[in-house]
């Protein structure tokens, strides 16, 4: 399946889109908001392994709808060293299928699921990951990009 494509914000304020990043793997993943805890351990743990993860040929993009102002001082307070989007509207998380019912203290509302995907050099979704541990959960993908690419 063909990734769908975008044009959003960066933590700098510049527009990037899918193509930016044509012929090389790419990490993809949604997270519900800066600086909140799950959030924030799995920003560190891609931040952690985020050489390892260029050594292995990939790039890492997380995406939510704080704004480009947000992401940057979640990247700074936590020297993230990957690339944030900022998705306002929402319209890259819902076609990503990334907008879902979430359920709090017996509320239901809408919000951000944790999923990421990894999408190859040709743009395809090669992998996705519709449930996620924060705390390990660049180690899985590394793993699994390994394998991807064998």
């Amino acid at each position: 399946m063909k990734a769908p494509n975008f044009t959003l914000p960066d933590q700098d304020g510049a527009d990037r889109s899918l193509s930016d990043w044509a012929g090389k793997w790419l990490v993809l993943y949604f997270y519900p908001k800066d600086d909140t805890p799950g959030c924030t351990k799995e920003a560190c743990s891609f931040r952690d392994e985020y050489e390892v993860i260029k050594e292995a040929g990939a790039e890492v993009i997380g995406v939510s709808k704080d704004s480009p102002n947000s992401h940057k001082k979640f990247a700074e307070k936590y020297d993230l060293n990957f690339t944030l989007l900022s998705d306002e509207s929402g319209e890259m998380i819902k076609a990503y299928r990334a907008w879902d019912e979430k359920n709090m203290f017996g509320k239901s509302y809408m919000g951000i699921r944790r999923m990421t995907f990894i999408i190859d050099p040709d743009g395809n979704i090669a992998k996705e990951y519709p449930e996620v541990t924060p705390k390990d959960h660049a180690i899985q993908i590394l793993n699994d990009l390994t394998e991807l690419k064998n």
